[in-house]
């Protein structure tokens, strides 16, 4: 296969470009550094291409697809570290993913793999765990309002796809939640706070084989990408604790849920264990202490949140 990825540098693009390549596949894959790191992707003799830039930048993205004519587009770039820079938002989300679709249409790829957020439900959700036929509803904030229209106008579009609607995905490369804030300030020995919400957290990697699955033909349209389980965010923390083998347990300020937070979001992911054959979750402890190997060798780059910054360094 050609794959074309976006955000080939980021968590779950680079996880992916890694399978397509160890496989022998050859990737294009483009990143603009907003929040992914070169690291992630290193050079490879003959099979990848790498180019910086944005998707928002519709005449880059126009050559790039007339030149490498991919088969397959994986769509993972994202603008979200500011949930009040709705421009880049826009830009990247809505504009971005425009022009990907477009390029897809002119040049007849055979599959576009593209992946929402739970959030396009919005912060109330309507049931629990929530279908696949809950409204639409992402006008809680910038990131999910720009998130869907991509996925609107790949049904639009007539293009063969999925989408993959995400629960919260961590592990190595991390570089959103509460995961990377966890490991800075334990490390620095300060104080964290957790709040009573829930969450379903994904192994990176787990996402990634079922992205391969999808580019080889498995599924067709939307599907919850979710382990089925949500838990709260202190067994998070607590997770964290046990993989930096912290002696004595440093005490959470546990706070109640701001008014932008959502209790819990949890998916129904029956169609999707239905469609992908050994859908497989990695365990929470296992998932944390791979994240951990990697922040110790790596460092933290990030730790973005929805929430307001001051909020979490307070």
């Amino acid at each position: 296969m050609k794959v074309f990825i976006s955000g080939g540098c980021g968590q779950v693009g680079s996880h992916v470009a890694e399978l397509f390549l160890a496989r022998g596949d050859e990737v294009l894959a483009v990143d603009n550094f907003d929040t992914g790191r070169r690291i992630h992707l290193p050079d490879q003799e003959n099979k990848l291409t790498f180019v910086e830039g944005s998707i928002a930048d519709k005449p880059l993205v126009d050559k790039l697809f007339a030149d490498f004519k991919p088969n397959i587009v994986v769509h993972t770039a994202v603008s979200y570290k500011d949930p009040d820079d709705w421009y880049s938002d826009c830009l990247t989300n809505a504009a971005g993913g425009a022009a990907l679709i477009r390029a897809s249409m002119d040049n007849d790829i055979d599959r576009f793999i593209y992946f929402q957020t739970a959030l396009c439900y919005g912060t109330t959700p309507q049931e629990q765990p929530i279908t696949l036929n809950h409204p639409i509803l992402p006008g809680d904030s910038s990131y999910s309002i720009s998130k869907t229209p991509t996925e609107q106008y790949l049904a639009l579009s007539g293009l063969d796809y999925v989408s993959f609607r995400l629960a919260n995905v961590v592990g190595p490369r991390n570089v959103s939640g509460p995961l990377p804030i966890f490991y800075e300030r334990l490390k620095a020995g300060k104080k964290c706070f957790v709040t009573e919400a829930r969450r379903d957290f994904v192994f990176v990697k787990d996402l990634a084989k079922n992205v391969i699955k999808a580019a080889d033909g498995a599924g067709k349209g939307e599907y919850h990408f979710s382990s089925g389980t949500d838990i709260a965010i202190i067994e998070l923390y607590d997770a964290m604790v046990k993989a930096l083998r912290i002696n004595e347990y440093p005490e959470p300020d546990v706070r109640p849920l701001g008014e932008d937070d959502v209790a819990s979001i949890l998916l129904d992911n029956s169609r999707t264990l239905a469609d992908f054959d050994d859908v497989k979750f990695t365990p929470l402890e296992e998932t944390v202490a791979a994240a951990v190997a990697y922040y110790d060798e790596f460092g933290v780059h990030g730790g973005y949140t929805h929430l307001k910054h001051e909020e979490v360094k307070n």
